[in-house]
Formats: C-alpha cells, structure tokens, sequence
C-alpha cells in the first residue's frame, strides 16, 4: 500500500467544486457526485472472475515511487500471465533520482543515460534486462532539437548491449511532466519463465 504523496506544509489544497455535469458522470461510475471517494469503492469483478496477477515494480535505490510527490501511478507493473508469461509494462521514467528530484536539469544527454539508468535498474528488480525489452515509447519535450542526439545516444546504448533486433519504438514530441525533464520512456519487456 502506497503513503499518501509527501506535499509541503504551507501548500493547501482548494476545495473542489464539483460541476452539474460532472456530477452525472460520477453517479453513473458510481462515486459520490460531490466528494471524494472513498478507496475501494469501485472495488468489484463480475462473478466468479479473478483477476490477472499483478505486482508492483521499483528500484528504490535510485527512484522514487511516483506516489510520493503526488502522482497516481506506479512506475511499472509486473503481470504474470497463464503459461509462464511474464510482461513487464514500464511507466514513463525520467531523469529522477532517488528522492523525486529531476537530475540533470538543462543536460540532454546526461537525462537519456540517466533515465536508461532508471529502467535498467526497474527491470533488474524483476530478474530482467534490456534483451527482454521488445517495444519502447520515448517522448520528447523537443524532437527537432534533441531527436539526434537521442538516437545517438539510444543508439550507443543498445549496440553496447548488444540488443539485436533493437526493440520496436516511437518517438514523440509531447510536453513532460515537468518543465526542466527533457526525456521520458516507457517500456514493455516480456519474459518467459
């Protein structure tokens, strides 16, 4: 179970004001239409189905859960399915150290190493590697100036790894969550046990 995100003291959070329209949309999922819902309230499977088996993913000596500075995500989920099939679906993953704060700030390259740091390490915490990786997303805060260098880089990367086929990937120029991130990947490894 998660902590509740870690936020300063000074920073209060307004009331939410709940609009007539989504005060439909609520009821109809089955919340409360104007206050928070309590956890677990949604919490139900049709009859007789259970569902997949999933675990969380972290690498805590050198990223922190996302949860801790106010995101709801997990930074990968591990899903074990029938068959000794094992797929390892990776969050996007920035260049942030162990205690939330982003790294390198202004550094490209040094955000694209750090963040293959991150997913190495992820992927270590569930047995896995690189080789294991079949399909990444990379975004880019600025494709037209860094795509280059990101393939440089990338390149590099999985040539010393040794990966061939490379996986399948796709870049994308998108804002991140934070202004001073430059580079964000998420990944998808599958693994037969």
């Amino acid at each position: 179970m998660h902590s509740p995100p870690l936020r300063p003291e000074a920073e209060e959070e307004a009331p939410v004001v709940y609009t007539e329209a989504e005060k439909i949309e609520r009821r109809a999922l089955g919340l409360p239409p104007a206050e928070a819902a309590p956890a677990a309230i949604l919490k139900r499977l049709p009859k007789g189905r259970v569902p997949v088996a999933k675990k969380a993913i972290s690498a805590p000596a050198v990223l922190n859960e996302a949860c801790d500075y106010g995101s709801a995500f997990t930074r990968g989920l591990r899903v074990d399915l029938p068959g000794g099939i094992t797929h390892l679906l990776l969050s996007g993953t920035a260049s942030v150290g162990e205690n939330g704060e982003t790294l390198y700030p202004g550094d490209f390259r040094a955000q694209c190493w750090r963040t293959y740091r991150n997913i190495t390490k992820l992927l270590e915490s569930e047995g896995a590697t690189w080789h294991d990786i079949v399909r990444t997303t990379c975004y880019l805060r600025d494709i037209e100036r860094d795509y280059a260098e990101f393939n440089r880089v990338r390149n590099e990367f999985f040539s010393a790894l040794g990966l061939d086929p490379f996986p399948a990937s796709t870049g994308i120029q998108a804002r991140i969550c934070r202004s001073d991130l430059l580079v964000e990947m998420e990944a998808l490894a599958i693994l037969v046990r």
